[in-house]
């Protein structure tokens, strides 16, 4: 199989020279389609789900279970319809890494459906959920049925993330904290990382599964509306490689504080040269 390099070329959108074909306009309205069917799906879940395993399951903990079910579910039906419709493509090499539970996975993040297609491949996913998303009505059913993490500063944060893994939970990270700025994708690189998935990592004493998402043109990034598709179709991939353990770099008698940093890094430098290498299939 023929192998091509990544290839980051800005769209038309971001360069200002707007290139409009038929599949790219079908591109657009197909992903105005795709949120509206993400946002009416959010309210079956806030006015019909939500209300119905409050009726009828009432211990929290299964409520909770089945709630991250569903939610994972619906995510994988929501990508399937992306895929189907033709927003975009995907794929994902090493699945078979986060077919267990418990697990700590970091990502960088490309784009606004990095969460929804990791959601989708996770048993009992957890995440940790901005403040802006709790206020969101089509957000707050899925976020609040499942027990997702509320933002917050503090240890308070850091002690429900391992709370959460110990309990059996896959919590997905993205240490970037927002995502990743175009310049930076351009270049094949991410933004700063912060000291969160670290510090939950150092304190749990747990190993990082890391997921190295690629694509091929930026889409839906931080500075780039729904309505601005790319000028090709956005083939994603979603790369799970070795678990990370920080006990093999990091010396036993380190403090929390400086393993955290040390840790954060190398998950920098790491992310960094994965991106930098990797190809993608004709």
């Amino acid at each position: 199989m023929s192998e091509r390099s990544l290839s980051m070329t800005p769209s038309a959108p971001l360069d200002g020279r707007p290139r409009f074909s038929l599949e790219r306009c079908w591109r657009i309205v197909a992903t105005g389609f795709c949120f509206a069917v993400f946002g009416l799906g959010g309210l079956v879940v806030l006015c019909l789900v939500f209300p119905l395993l409050r009726l009828l399951v009432w211990r929290q903990s299964l409520r909770q279970t089945l709630a991250r079910d569903v939610v994972c579910q619906s995510f994988r039906l929501f990508c399937g319809l992306m895929t189907t419709v033709g927003v975009i493509s995907y794929e994902v090499r090493g699945l078979e890494k986060l077919r267990r539970r418990g697990l700590l996975v970091v990502a960088n993040h490309p784009s606004l459906i990095d969460v929804v297609m990791l959601i989708s491949l996770l048993r009992q996913p957890d995440c940790v959920v901005k403040a802006a998303v709790w206020r969101n009505p089509f957000m707050l059913g899925p976020v609040s049925l499942c027990g997702f993490i509320r933002n917050q500063s503090g240890p308070q944060l850091i002690d429900d993330c391992v709370a959460s893994i110990r309990h059996g939970s896959n919590l997905i990270i993205f240490p970037e904290g927002t995502r990743t700025r175009v310049e930076a994708l351009l270049q094949r690189q991410i933004n700063p990382l912060q000291r969160g998935a670290a510090n939950i990592a150092v304190r749990g004493g747990f190993s990082l599964t890391p997921v190295v998402i690629t694509v091929t043109e930026p889409m839906l990034t931080k500075q780039q509306p729904w309505y601005q598709a790319p000028q090709h179709r956005p083939h994603f991939v979603l790369n799970v490689l070795d678990d990370i353990a920080p006990a093999h770099f990091i010396p036993a008698d380190t403090t929390p504080a400086l393993a955290a940093r040390l840790l954060t890094k190398h998950l920098s430098d790491f992310f960094n040269h994965e991106l930098k290498k990797n190809v993608y299939p004709d």
